[in-house]
């Protein structure tokens, strides 16, 4: 029987490895909008309002990794109003307006796409009420609806210099080789729940009833094996609210024979693609 993870589960941080540190930095910054937290060295975090976001490393000798690998499909940066997710949107348009790939209404979302300027996908998205969402057996309805993103900006844009307001990684979307190897790690072993699937093409999931925490899907990467260390992810964050949960799933992990670190405070472990994951007590 599979343990499911605790309602309060989130997802946190993202880190990328990145070439070009300064002119990444630019973009999270002046371009989205995310505060400089903490910059020591080769090693930088953004955020909003304390809460980090993005966390950049500097590792200048590694390469980008064919777009057909395993890895970051996109981190998704989830804001509370409208009015903040536009000035973003205005603010990466104005700076880096080459930079822009798409805008979708998900029924339960609005969301606009980006590349960074090193290929790394970012979604900067507002999430409807939850009680406007719609579920029929356990999944949540979704789609892919066209939104006009100059429409989304004429009627949102209150203040282009609003770039204060909270604002935090909301779910993380990776590219794997496979949908039953991911729903098999993901789902059966570390205990998130399925909120959408679509065939061998891509999975939602997520603990609490949020749409979903992670996504994985195949269609840039289908067949692909382990990750080579690559410019791109780094680490993906997940927040349990106890020391309780973080230990009772690395008991978990080590029962069903993957490999974890755990120094007392983070837990490690990578999936089947060997994409970083590191486990945190919320706070």
């Amino acid at each position: 029987m599979t343990e499911i993870l605790d309602a309060r589960t989130d997802v946190g941080a993202v880190t990328l490895k990145v070439g070009d540190l300064d002119g990444m930095t630019d973009y999270y910054s002046r371009g989205i909008g995310l505060s400089v937290l903490e910059a020591e060295g080769d090693r930088v975090t953004l955020g909003r309002l304390g809460v980090p976001a993005v966390v950049l490393e500097h590792t200048p000798l590694l390469k980008h990794a064919p777009s057909t690998a395993a890895g970051l499909f996109h981190t998704a940066i989830l804001f509370d109003e409208q009015s903040a997710l536009a000035s973003s949107v205005y603010s990466v348009a104005q700076h880096f307006p080459s930079s822009f790939t798409g805008s979708s209404d998900h029924l339960v979302s609005k969301a606009l796409y980006f590349d960074d300027p090193e290929g790394n996908g970012v979604e900067l998205y507002w999430d409807r009420p939850r009680e406007q969402w719609g579920w029929e057996n356990g999944r949540v309805a979704m789609a892919t609806n066209y939104l006009d993103p100059n429409g989304f900006l004429r009627e949102n844009l209150t203040d282009p210099d609003a770039l204060d307001g909270a604002a935090a990684v909301g779910h993380v979307h990776l590219k794997v080789g496979d949908i039953a190897t991911a729903q098999q790690f993901y789902v059966d072993t570390v205990g998130f729940e399925v909120t959408a699937e679509y065939g061998t093409q891509a999975l939602f999931v997520s603990a609490g009833g949020y749409h979903h925490h992670l996504a994985m899907n195949t269609w840039q990467s289908r067949g692909a094996q382990g990750r080579w260390p690559a410019l791109g992810l780094g680490e993906v964050t997940i927040e349990l609210p106890t020391d309780e949960e973080r230990g009772a799933l690395g008991a978990r992990l080590t029962s069903r024979g993957v490999a974890t670190r755990d120094d007392g405070r983070v837990l490690a472990f990578e999936d089947p693609w060997n994409n970083e994951i590191r486990v945190v007590v919320a706070g």
